[in-house]
Formats: structure tokens, C-alpha cells, sequence
């Protein structure tokens, strides 16, 4: 780490402490040539991977589009906020364990359908319906009838 008075490249760290919810380190460091002290801190970089839309373009990952997928299906229903941020936060972890760079619009879909049906089916529904784009009552009943299904 280079001093950010003098520019010379040799510091040594003085003191480390983790920061209190251990998402970062904290270093006091000090330049070995003009003894100035100066403090860095240390965090994990992690990206999320590309998205691949239907179309083949690629976008960046924004959990922002996947929160508002679930309001949207989860409208007037009655699913504290507290459970669709834990959802949130497993397709992040999901997408992070798959190591991939790329990660297609479909498997993201697939992750939110899958949390929904655990919050609440009728929010799984909705989804479904526009997700899947159901053409006519038949494939709406199919969706309803693979929500009874797994219930037992």
C-alpha cells in the first residue's frame, strides 16, 4: 500500500480490527520512509454475474428488478416484508455459489418462482401467469393445479 503523503510503497500495519458486523477490516497503517499513519480498510469485492436476456444482450444484475417482481406478485398480500428480503437475499447467495459470469433471465425466474411458492401461492400465480405468459385458462388452471401438487 502505497502513503498517501509521501507515495513511497513501503507501510507497515500497525493495528487490524474487524468492523462490527465483520463485512470489513479496519488498518492502521504507518509509511516506513516519512512515518506518517493513515488508516485503509478492507472489503470483499464480489460481483454479481451478467444477465442474459431472452434476446441474447447482456445487462447487469440489478436486485432492485428482482424486489420489484416480488412486490408486484405479492401485491395486497399478506407476506411480511422481513420473508421477501430473506427470499431476495437466497437468490443473490444462489447466484453468487453458481461462479458463473453469465447467468441466463430464465434461471433468475425459475429462483423467484421457486421462492414465491414458498411465501404464497397465489403471489406464485401471478408470477407464473406473466412469467410464462399463460395464453388461456387452461395453462392457468395447470399452474393452480402444480400449486396443489406440492402442498401435499
Amino acid at each position: 500500500m502505497k502513503c498517501p503523503f509521501c507515495g513511497h510503497a513501503d507501510t507497515q500495519v500497525i493495528d487490524s480490527r474487524a468492523n462490527e458486523d465483520g463485512t470489513s477490516i479496519r488498518r492502521r497503517r504507518r509509511c516506513l520512509l516519512c512515518e506518517k499513519r493513515f488508516t485503509t480498510f478492507e472489503t470483499a469485492d464480489v460481483r454479481m454475474p451478467q444477465v442474459v436476456k431472452a434476446g441474447g444482450h447482456r445487462a447487469e444484475f440489478d436486485v432492485d428488478k428482482v424486489r420489484t417482481s416480488f412486490l408486484r406478485a405479492l401485491h395486497k398480500r399478506p407476506v411480511p416484508t422481513t420473508l421477501v428480503d430473506a427470499a431476495i437475499d437466497r437468490i443473490c447467495q444462489k447466484l453468487l455459489q453458481l461462479g458463473e459470469r453469465e447467468v441466463d433471465s430464465r434461471a433468475i425466474g425459475e429462483m423467484v418462482m421457486n421462492e414465491l411458492a414458498k411465501l404464497d401461492k397465489v403471489a406464485y400465480v401471478r408470477f407464473a401467469s406473466v412469467y410464462r405468459s399463460f395464453q388461456d385458462v387452461s395453462e392457468f388452471s395447470a399452474a393452480v393445479r402444480e400449486i396443489e401438487k406440492n402442498q401435499d
